[in-house]
């Protein structure tokens, strides 16, 4: 679940299949109780005909936290205060942060750093694209100490300058197709 579309959808099955859940929130079901091997088929069958997987096994969920935690930071510019990645990655999935790196490069080969360098570079050609915001007001939204650090990060990412992009009108990537 990558969107409050997908959130909204989710919610819709599990109350369709009267399911009582405590919360949903980005690649997370809290249950209530505990599901029967019927209801969790049959929700399972639900989700995957709506485009939606279902992670039950550990390495997986551990992936798919840090990716909906860093879809999270980036797209809703939660303060982390000074913490580093490595730290508020540790603290909200409950793994030291070199088992989380050894888990995610070997599920997705590439590092959790260059993920969320993906997401990032996603996030500002979207904000490009909407045309609200100039370089220098996407560069402090973006957390970035200003415009030519953003340009050069984005330049190294995607191989064009902001100014590029918005003048091609690339097309940018679902977030869950990286």
């Amino acid at each position: 679940m990558v969107c409050d579309r997908c959130l909204m959808s989710v919610e819709k099955t599990l109350q369709q299949q009267n399911l009582n859940y405590i919360n949903i929130s980005l690649g997370r079901i809290e249950f209530k109780n505990e599901l029967s091997e019927a209801q969790f088929q049959s929700l399972e069958e639900e989700l995957n005909a709506n485009g939606f997987e279902i992670v039950a096994e550990r390495n997986n969920k551990i992936v798919t936290d840090i990716k909906s935690l860093i879809i999270e930071l980036v797209y809703e510019h939660k303060d982390s205060g000074n913490k580093k990645l490595s730290e508020v990655l540790s603290e909200e999935v409950h793994y030291d942060y070199s088992h989380l790196t050894n888990i995610f490069s070997k599920a997705e080969g590439h590092s959790i750093q260059s993920f969320q360098n993906k997401i990032k570079a996603e996030r500002i050609k979207e904000l490009l694209e909407y045309g609200e915001l100039n370089i220098s007001e996407i560069a402090d939204k973006m957390g970035f100490g200003s415009a030519a650090y953003l340009s050069t990060f984005f330049k190294k990412e995607t191989g064009m300058n902001p100014s590029q992009f918005k003048s091609q009108h690339q097309d940018r990537k679902s977030l869950d197709k990286l």
